[in-house]
């Protein structure tokens, strides 16, 4: 049973008593440095100032504590980290269907869609169909995903070259860094 305990103290922030140094850099509330105290006499001083004592960095010799708010802290960091998760950006593959014997025009509308995909940031999965005895034809296919990445090097990377999957072709394009 005790393992368990131990366990569990190890996830949580070593704040207050759960300070095990024999000597910590202290910091105050404003970041002014109140120098190298032991944990109890640090713990005086942030009881002192009805605050708690939290670990900042272990990995300094001596490992530095700083005087603070434990739970307006806590409260701060969630803060951002949701304001992180909402600013990150997934991408997501589009994808972009056309025939071989696509006409010029419409083949530059297919274009113009995987352009705005791109700038979007996402990938971009060009799919030529074929149909009956198109698939002979699997090298013009090819030429015209060359043409598209060709046509779209500016802004995008080929990430998958073109190639064959059952009854159609496909490549995918990913958004340059």
């Amino acid at each position: 049973m005790p393992v368990i305990e131990r366990r569990q103290n190890r996830n949580l922030p070593q704040i207050n008593e759960n300070i095990r140094y024999p000597k910590i850099r202290v910091i105050d509330t404003d970041g002014a440095q109140l120098g190298i105290l032991t944990p109890a006499e640090a713990l005086r001083l942030a009881e002192e100032k009805e605050l708690d004592l939290v670990l900042v960095s272990d990995k300094a010799d001596p490992p530095v504590c700083r005087v603070m708010d434990y739970g307006k802290y806590k409260f701060e960091q969630e803060k951002k980290a949701r304001e992180a998760k909402r600013k990150q950006h997934t991408a997501d593959v589009k994808e972009v269907k056309m025939r071989y014997k696509i006409e010029e025009h419409d083949y530059q509308v297919r274009l113009k869609l995987a352009d705005r995909f791109i700038k979007a940031g996402d990938k971009v999965k060009a799919t030529i169909m074929f149909r009956g005895r198109e698939i002979q034809h699997s090298n013009l296919a090819e030429d015209l995903l060359k043409r598209m990445a060709t046509d779209l090097q500016e802004i995008a990377e080929v990430q998958q070259a073109p190639k064959k999957e059952g009854r159609s072709m496909m490549m995918l394009l990913s958004p340059k860094k």
